[in-house]
């Protein structure tokens, strides 16, 4: 039997392979292997986005919870990065998120973060896989022990107390665009910035249960970028549909990926001493000019895995402060243990503030170097590289950088796609090699 859970959580197609009987069966399991043991009840938060799917699977996976004797705190519509704070304000024992981050309206998903906010790792994953395999093999609560369902509906309010806690820059005078893609951060944001004195002006915050990402939000940007010239506005801000990534639009209508704001924010981190290890963590994915603007400033790069799980992961057993992929997971560990758009946002905003420079100089801190990417949907993920056409196409394109950049092959962890990747400084010859590999890839694995 295959694995279930990706690099974030379990995620498929909602009715089909993400159903509410496994969202139960996944209740039972997580009220065993996330419980705290010395508790007669534990607590566990359910956070979700604005998905159609998401009631389904929330009424589901709270069932399962109360049915094996786990107390369900219900926060509704919230940000991923906002169901990890409320953990830790509310002293729960372990957190569900439903949502598909920025996949479509009929994909969903569930992650959980363990006690403390972060993300659980493989063996506990493994151990929820296994009890699922099992469900009637875990014991139902009865009379007093069976589980309570509350409701929070001040999760917002709280979750924009906590930012504002950590930060609240003056944005008296900006004139700020934001894209919500329809998704968990349209109430939040529009409101929060204007609490600080923004002028706000929206887009993708309309959510229907059927647009979250429809051509809005981090991953289709143009509807934001007309946004910023139209409105002539200092900056846009855009979210994906859980809001755990951020991307921006300079003043210019230039998008400013994930890349360029933690180069930005790792460099006034160092410059406030607050650049634990002066280091920063990235993925194979990010930008080589990246590593070249830190390197100018002495900071170290430490490159891993895709996922902001694995950012994570050497950030904790390196304690570097900053890590993020170039999507725009941003994680800030003075703020958050997930990746937070939120977070991010107002450390970028401060930022601006503080510098009293528009994001279009900014991002001059790193000079981005060409980077061609190209997703490939495949039938068959595994067993790539072991596919003599793909290795012949790889070395032929290694040949031709001569050493003068890199490709790069992976498959996602969410969707069923090889990613094929090339980076150098001779834009039309990396999309020759790209082109080359994907179409080996395509005939190899179609």
């Amino acid at each position: 039997m295959s694995r279930k859970f990706g690099t974030d959580g379990i995620r498929g197609k909602a009715g089909v392979m993400l159903t509410p009987e496994l969202a139960y069966r996944l209740g039972l399991a997580a009220a065993v292997a996330l419980s705290d043991k010395g508790k007669e009840k534990s607590t566990i938060l359910i956070g979700k986005d604005t998905r159609i799917s998401g009631d389904m699977l929330e009424s589901a996976l709270a069932a399962g919870l109360v049915a094996a004797g786990v107390d369900v705190v219900l926060l509704g519509v919230i940000p991923t990065p906002g169901v990890a704070a409320l953990l830790r304000h509310l002293h729960g024992d372990a957190a569900a998120v439903i949502s598909a981050s920025h996949n479509p309206y009929y994909d969903n998903g569930i992650k959980f973060f363990a006690r403390g906010g972060y993300k659980l790792p493989d063996e506990v994953e493994d151990q929820l896989e296994a009890l699922m395999d099992d469900p009637q093999a875990i014991p139902r609560a009865t009379d007093g022990r069976i589980g309570r369902i509350h409701m929070y509906p001040q999760a917002i309010e709280t979750y924009a107390g906590l930012l504002l806690q950590q930060q609240s820059p003056d944005l008296q005078g900006m004139k700020i665009a934001l894209d919500c893609a329809n998704g968990a951060s349209y109430q939040l944001m529009p409101a929060l910035l204007r609490r600080l004195g923004a002028e706000v002006t929206v887009c993708g915050d309309r959510p229907n249960g059927v647009n979250i990402n429809d051509h809005c939000g981090s991953t289709h940007l143009a509807a934001l970028q007309k946004l910023v010239l139209q409105e002539k506005a200092d900056l846009g801000l855009a979210f994906d549909g859980d809001a755990d990534r951020l991307l921006a639009i300079d003043e210019t209508g230039e998008e400013v990926d994930g890349d360029h704001l933690l180069a930005i924010i790792a460099t006034w981190l160092k410059e406030q001493d607050m650049l634990t290890a002066n280091r920063i963590v990235v993925t194979q994915m990010s930008n080589m000019g990246l590593k070249l603007a830190m390197e100018k400033i002495g900071v170290e790069v430490e490159d891993t895995k895709v996922g902001d799980r694995y950012v994570l992961e050497r950030m904790l057993a390196t304690g570097a402060a900053a890590g993020g992929e170039q999507s725009g997971h941003l994680i800030l560990s003075h703020y958050n243990t997930t990746g937070d758009g939120p977070a991010a946002a107002l450390q970028l905003l401060r930022i601006i503030r503080e510098y009293k420079k528009p994001l279009s100089q900014l991002k001059g801190i790193m000079e981005r170097l060409p980077q061609v990417l190209v997703n490939v949907k495949v039938a068959q993920k595994e067993g790539w590289q072991e596919k003599e056409a793909i290795r012949q196409a790889i070395a032929a394109g290694e040949a031709d950088l001569n050493g003068q950049g890199r490709i790069l092959l992976r498959p996602s962890g969410t969707e069923p796609v090889i990613r094929v990747m090339a980076e150098g400084r001779d834009l039309a010859l990396l999309e020759s090699v790209v082109d080359r590999i994907a179409r080996a890839v395509d005939a190899s694995l179609n």
